[in-house]
């Protein structure tokens, strides 16, 4: 089991930066699969990126490639989401997830999940 806690989030204005944290409990994370979705209101949560167990092969959504990137450190078990050119649309609450599946695009695959933390980009 994996219990996941973001951090990281806030205010920015647009065109700015900031570095989401997800820390991991328990001795397995480097055996998941884990990404990032996130829940603008009024929408349904949306895949973000994902990256493999190894860190080798990695997904994004086309509306943030060549922005964010992800990342994962699993001596410190914590994955990572830099998010660079923040626009107003990527105002949302961003949730890490992890997954056994790949690839894993879907909130279906993921089994856990963390609670959240709010980014909201101003114009």
């Amino acid at each position: 089991q994996v219990q996941l806690v973001e951090s990281g989030g806030g205010l920015v204005q647009a065109g700015g930066s900031l570095r989401l944290s997800c820390a991991a409990s328990g001795r397995t994370f480097a055996t998941y699969n884990v990404g990032w979705f996130r829940q603008a209101p009024g929408k349904e949560r949306e895949i973000v990126a994902t990256i493999t167990w190894n860190g080798i092969t990695t997904y994004y959504e086309d509306s943030v490639r060549g922005r964010f990137a992800i990342s994962r450190d699993n001596v410190k078990n914590t994955l990572y989401l830099q998010m660079n050119k923040l626009k107003p649309e990527d105002t949302a609450v961003y949730y890490c997830a992890a997954s056994l599946q790949w690839p894993a695009t879907f909130e279906a695959k993921f089994d856990y999940w963390g609670q959240g933390t709010q980014v909201t980009v101003s114009s």
